[in-house]
């Protein structure tokens, strides 16, 4: 068959999410769903009871092998569908058209790979950064964009994102690398760098929702970090650039929609990103 899809999904104590992701997925209408694959690495909570209880395939993965990238990357490389798409246990689906969005570009040719718009659910900073990484207006993005986004052309997620298989498979993935974070971006500059195109549908839309504390911020930046210290040749695209550009809209945002509150936030969550981030480059 045409098009099919296999849905690639990592799990870990995520017995609150399984359920009810699931029954999004399998209410998805205009596609076909060739298998949807569970990668469960060992939890602490009752997620592997949930998923036997209610029959739902998965996969069981040891603490110490799971691997952002590895995981993934094994799972797409055996895979059914002839598109693979990428999603995180925590997003959550509301439109029975979500799935059809977000390949839509990629059955009609206009691409290689495409990723949905992300929405918080919460009036925290994060909505903020959602709507600048996530506008209302879809495109796609090519290796002439370079010039002018710099390291935007390569944004992409995997919290909710697909690739055709066959492309996937010809980058040879992640190349087996095992990446701490941002396996996104890496396959992202491969598609750019490689003369293909990667679209961003607005239609397609998931809620990804999260109340990070500071550290929990500043660890996840030094992760990236540390990515961008083993990618290196990222640095010229500018991520001073782009980060600034984020605290801009985030600070105009605020000042917006009189969420002063938020002011008494905005320096240390800024701070926690920038900082976690030099520290990871060391």
């Amino acid at each position: 068959m045409k098009n099919t899809v296999t849905i690639i999904c990592p799990l870990y104590n995520a017995e609150e999410y399984i359920l009810s992701l699931n029954n999004s997925i399998i209410k998805q209408k205009n596609i076909i769903i060739k298998e949807i694959k569970y990668l469960l690495t060992e939890s602490k909570d009752n997620s592997e009871k949930v998923l036997k209880d209610n029959n739902i395939k998965y996969e069981l993965i040891k603490k110490q092998d799971f691997s952002h990238s590895l995981t993934r990357e094994k799972a797409a490389f055996s895979s059914k569908g002839d598109i693979l798409v990428f999603i995180t246990q925590d997003i959550v689906i509301e439109n029975d058209n979500w799935l059809y969005e977000l390949v839509k570009p990629i059955i009609e040719g206009k691409a290689d790979a495409c990723y949905s718009r992300q929405i918080s659910k919460y009036n925290n900073i994060e909505k903020y950064t959602r709507e600048f990484n996530y506008p209302d207006k879809s495109k796609i993005v090519s290796k002439k964009d370079v010039k002018v986004l710099g390291l935007k052309t390569f944004f992409f997620s995997d919290a909710s994102g697909a690739i055709k298989k066959n492309t996937f498979i010809k980058l040879k993935g992640y190349d087996g690398k095992r990446l701490p974070i941002s396996e996104d971006m890496y396959i992202t500059y491969k598609l750019i760098m490689n003369n293909y195109k990667v679209a961003y549908s607005a239609e397609s839309i998931v809620y990804h929702s999260h109340k990070f504390t500071l550290k929990q911020i500043y660890d996840r930046y030094k992760l990236t970090g540390k990515f961008f210290k083993g990618n290196s040749y990222l640095d010229k695209y500018g991520t001073t650039n782009s980060g600034a550009s984020l605290a801009k809209y985030v600070l105009k945002r605020i000042i917006k929609e009189k969420r002063f509150l938020l002011l008494f936030r905005f320096p240390f969550d800024m701070a926690a990103r920038l900082i976690g981030m030099k520290v990871g480059k060391r």
